[in-house]
């Protein structure tokens, strides 16, 4: 129940945080779409990774751009986003939402 409250709520805001009229801009990199909809549209990091990961295209990859399993999540993020950017425990959450929402 609790995964179907929070799958509700991460997808409910995924659509909400995307405004404007072009939900599926491409970004030339990974991390260029991370950055706009952390700072500046103010996503929470894991919202923000499932988003990029599932509504975007990135160097010319259609999405969802991150794989089809958790560890092919994991590797691209590790090769395409910052450390910086999001620690393992949130990138590992990320992924899980990641898998939840592709098969929805």
């Amino acid at each position: 129940m609790r995964a179907l409250i929070l799958a509700s709520a991460i997808l409910g805001s995924v659509g909400f945080g995307c405004g404007g009229n072009d939900d599926h801009a491409p970004y030339d990199t990974y991390q260029a779409c991370f950055d706009e909809h952390t700072q500046e549209e103010n996503l929470p990091i894991p919202q923000a990774i499932v988003v990029c990961c599932l509504d975007h295209p990135i160097a010319g990859m259609e999405q969802p751009v991150c794989g089809e399993t958790k560890p092919d999540c994991i590797n691209y993020l590790t090769a395409n986003l910052s450390q910086t950017s999001a620690g393992v425990a949130v990138v590992d959450a990320a992924c899980d939402d990641y898998i939840l929402q592709k098969s929805m």
